[in-house]
């Protein structure tokens, strides 16, 4: 016999987010490291005394870092992602309820008040600080991301690679255009 689910029609639910985020989740660890207060702190100046109040941008830069972690690139996409995802929630403490900004908020917040304040830089340093001290980075080392990352361009027209051929051997600089058929060395 085929078996059905139904949803429980309940009044009430007993329903705790942080146990729904695994003890290994990467956010967890990121979250030993941010400080909620001195962020605060740095951003004070920027805002007003007067008016009702802003979102708090401790939820912007949990967001960012959500952002930047995960590889969320799209700001309305981050959005929704944190509005989907518990672990995502748990991190930006807004629990099942709270409210994520939309993304033209979100994006009005980070372009606005962060670029003045400089806030982002110094969240970096303080976190890299952070961690040389308490040693999950040594600073001996560093790696690069040279990743190539394909441009959603019009296929149909020309591209400069279409039309030149650049070639680097030694110190010379070899290009081939071959709408004229021309080599050019350029040393």
């Amino acid at each position: 016999m085929m078996g059905r689910q139904d949803a429980p029609v309940q009044l009430f639910y007993d329903f705790n987010l942080d146990r729904h985020v695994p003890a290994d989740h990467m956010l967890r660890e990121i979250d030993l490291f941010l400080d909620g207060d001195s962020l605060r702190d740095a951003l004070r100046p920027f805002y007003s005394h007067l008016g009702r109040p802003s979102i708090d941008p401790e939820l912007i830069i949990r967001m960012l870092v959500i952002g930047y972690v995960m590889g969320i690139r799209s700001e309305g996409r981050l959005c929704n992602e944190v509005h989907l995802n518990l672990a995502y929630r748990w991190f930006c403490r807004l629990g099942l309820e709270g409210n994520v900004p939309d993304h033209s908020t979100f994006s009005r917040h980070r372009h606005a008040k962060f670029r003045e304040s400089n806030l982002l830089r110094q969240v970096f340093e303080a976190t890299v600080e952070r961690c040389l001290k308490e040693g999950p980075v040594s600073g001996k080392g560093f790696a690069v991301d040279a990743s190539l990352i394909s441009a959603d361009v019009n296929n149909h027209l020309p591209g400069i690679g279409d039309l030149i051929d650049l070639t680097v051997q030694s110190d010379t600089w070899h290009v081939f255009d071959p709408s004229s058929g021309a080599n050019l060395s350029l040393a």
